[in-house]
Parts: structure tokens; sequence; C-alpha cells
């Protein structure tokens, strides 16, 4: 891997890991405020808004300048969305903003992955940097679940810190600067030789799925982003690979952005844990995914990758068993089992949407199209739970529901990606052929 990879990854370790500390610190705000269940169910769907309001423009904003620049700029609105948390600002609206940021440091995130490699290196590149964003999740939810706990919380109360009045608050104090320690990492990542393209102008050629009929330019303006915007989406969804490969990853991230929160609901009932124990659960579910992630980086080929969607079935009956677990000698192995299962379908799946999206349409705006329909995703399936949450669904309810939805779903992509095999099948053998081929440096 060339040297600036490995500062990409240390910039989105330590901005992923103060995300996901957030994310309990923002649950322990919420608890310690009596907010109801809901609230804390709707910190999902809220952290995603922004993912698919802002998704037009995002990938155009991450192809404008260096995608360094562009991480910058998105950990300082994350930087904001904590400060206006700690000075007062309802928790959901203040983790909304964190959204923001994250919304625009994603395509940077993954678009530099694609200017940085070539093809043949992307499942690598992607199990790294999954791993390595997964472990951030593991200490980031331990971290936040430490810092509002009982024996650091009154340390940092100690310390009397301007404008601090409880452990939530002391904890997010400790989160800016972990942000200010990515942004550091930032400032290092290298400028790579892709062309820039003005915010306003298309980054195709005319004969691109994605450009405006016999122009090279989009139309200027915000009208002009949201028609190139809809024609991306559209060529992705209309690649035969692109569309298997984009069904499956939004499914994925769709059900565990909420199984974060299901887990945590899961823990408090079934084992009787608090925010600070339940978190570590959610941490052992994500070291679950990480060694899937490293392991289908050191096994998988790009050509491959359709090859895991019987995991994904695998993965949603598994789901299910958790219905009828309440030790926690049982829990441990059963939830990185569950994450490994994960882990291993997610990685190659999503290195081959990258590879198409970048085919057809340049990084910046194939990780905007992926985003927004993955977010979309969970904003949907956030804000379907939380409204069911308050009507009553019992968190074993929702485990149901979500090992039910995942089992089906990959069955119909399974489907669906045989009938592109007999009715496409010198096209897949084709593009198969171009994501195995490409070793260009």
């Amino acid at each position: 891997m060339k040297r600036g990879f490995y500062t990409i990854m240390a910039a989105q370790f330590f901005s992923s890991l103060a995300d996901n500390a957030l994310f309990v610190t923002a649950i322990a705000l919420l608890r310690s405020a009596g907010a109801h269940e809901w609230q804390q169910a709707a910190l999902v769907p809220m952290f995603a808004l922004f993912y698919v309001v802002l998704a037009p423009f995002v990938g155009a904003f991450a192809d404008a300048m260096p995608k360094g620049r562009v991480m910058l700029i998105s950990n300082t609105i994350k930087v904001l969305g904590c400060l206006l948390m700690l000075w007062g600002a309802h928790p959901l609206l203040a983790y909304s903003i964190v959204g923001l940021g994250a919304a625009a440091y994603s395509p940077a995130k993954y678009g530099i992955l694609t200017e940085l490699l070539p093809s043949s290196q992307l499942v690598r590149a992607n199990g790294w940097i999954e791993g390595l964003t997964i472990s951030s999740i593991i200490l980031g939810v331990l971290l936040g679940g430490q810092l509002v706990g009982p024996v650091v919380a009154p340390l940092l109360m100690g310390l009397h810190l301007p404008g601090v009045d409880s452990a939530p608050q002391a904890a997010i104090a400790v989160l800016v600067l972990v942000y200010a320690l990515a942004a550091l990492f930032n400032l290092g990542i290298p400028r790579t030789s892709a062309r820039l393209v003005p915010f306003w102008q298309s980054s195709h050629h005319a004969s691109s799925p994605c450009a405006d009929p016999g122009s090279g330019r989009r139309s200027a303006g915000v009208w002009g982003l949201l028609q190139d915007f809809w024609r991306c989406n559209a060529s992705l969804w209309g690649d035969k690979l692109g569309q298997i490969s984009l069904s499956a990853t939004t499914l994925f991230w769709g059900v565990s952005g909420n199984l974060r929160y299901i887990v945590l609901a899961w823990a408090a009932v079934a084992l009787g844990y608090d925010t600070t124990k339940a978190s570590a659960l959610v941490g052992v579910v994500a070291l679950g995914t990480a060694a899937g992630a490293i392991l289908a980086a050191m096994r998988m080929r790009l050509q491959y990758a359709t090859r895991t969607i019987p995991l994904g079935i695998g993965m949603g009956l598994l789901v299910l068993a958790m219905n009828f677990i309440n030790e926690l000698w049982l829990a441990v192995p059963f939830l990185i089992l569950l994450g490994g299962l994960g882990g291993y379908l997610v990685v190659p799946m999503n290195a081959l949407l990258q590879h198409r999206g970048h085919c057809l349409m340049g990084a910046g705006r194939s990780i905007a199209v992926q985003n927004f329909n993955e977010q979309i995703a969970i904003l949907a399936l956030g804000a379907l739970y939380s409204l069911a949450s308050w009507g009553g669904l019992t968190a074993y309810g929702a485990i149901t529901a979500c090992g039910l939805l995942v089992a089906i779903s990959m069955w119909l992509i399974g489907r669906w990606y045989v009938f592109n095999c007999r009715n496409h099948g010198g096209e897949m053998r084709k593009l198969l052929t171009i994501a195995r081929s490409d070793k260009s440096e």
C-alpha cells in the first residue's frame, strides 16, 4: 500500500472513534434528562438525515477540492455539533449536525481510495479501512461508556471544566479533542493526481451515463446538481453488478446502523446491563465484524464478491437466535460470530460497488450515491423503529423483525443475481473480467 493510505487510516480511525463515543454519550445525556425511549432510538436516523438530504451535493463537494481538505472541513463541522451539544442544544439537533459532518466526510474518505489505489487493491484496502473503522467502533463505544461511567466520569467532573455540569458533558469535551487529533492527520493526507472538478461542473464526458446528453457540462445551479445526482443514481442501479452490490450494502448498513441501538436495548432487558456495560457488547459485535473484514481482505478477490450473498441469509437467521440468549457466556461468542459474518459480507461487496461506481461516474459522486441509498435505509428503518418503540415494540420484537428482514432480503438479492447471470450473462462476464484484469497502478 502507498504511504498516504496509512495517513488516511489514522484520520479515519480517530474521527470514527469520536463518532461512536459520542453516540453512547448522547444516549447517556438523553437518559439523564429523562428522555423517552423513542428519542434515544431517534439518534440513529437523525445522524443519517443529512446523508440523505445532502447526497446530491456532497459528492460534487468531495470532487471539487483535495479530499484531505474535505475531510478537515468535515471534522470541523463535527466539532461544531459537539460544542452545540455541550452548550445546551437538544442532543438530537446537535447529533444531526455531527451527521452533517459525517455525510461530507464519507465521499472523501472512500473516494480517495479509488484515486490512490488500483482496483486490484480495493478489496484489501476496504478490508483494512473497514477493519480499522470497526476497531474504532469497538474502542469508541467502549470509550463513550467509560467516559460516562462511574470510574472516569468523577475524574472528569473533578477538572471543573467551564460549562460542564454533568458527566455526559464532560465526556463531550474530551471528544472534541479526539476530533481535533483526527484533523491533524487530515492535514497530512496526500494530494492525488485526480482532476479536481469545479462544484457546478460535471465530472464526466459526454458519453458517461451521468453526463448531460450532448454536453460535457452539467447545467449550473442546484437543479443541475440534482439532475446529475439522479442520473448517477440511476446509472449505478442500472449496472448489472452495481445493483447487486448496492442492494446488499444498502441492506447491511441500514440494518447494522440500527442494530447498534437494538443491542443496547436488548442488553438492558436480557442481561440487565446499564449503558456502560451494554456498550461493551456493541463493541463485541464490532470486534467480530473487524475480524470478518480482515479475513475477507486476505482471502476474497473482487470478481468473487457475489459469492458472499449466502452469508447474508445466514446472518439474518442468526439474528433471530438473540431472542433466546440471556447469559453473557453465550452472548459474547454469538455476537462475535454475528459480526464476523457481516464483516466478511460487506467488505468485498463494498469494494465491488466502489469499483463499478468509479468506472461509471467518478469517486466522490459514486460514494455519495452509495451513501444516499445506505443512509436512507438507516433513516427509514430508524424512523420505523422509533415509531414502533413509541408504540410499545420490545427489543425482542425488534430483533425478530431485523432478522427476518435480512434473511428474506438477502435471499431475494441472491435470486436477482441469478436472474442477471441467466439473462445478461455476456455483460456480467465482461464486467467481472474488467474487475479481475484492472491492476494498473
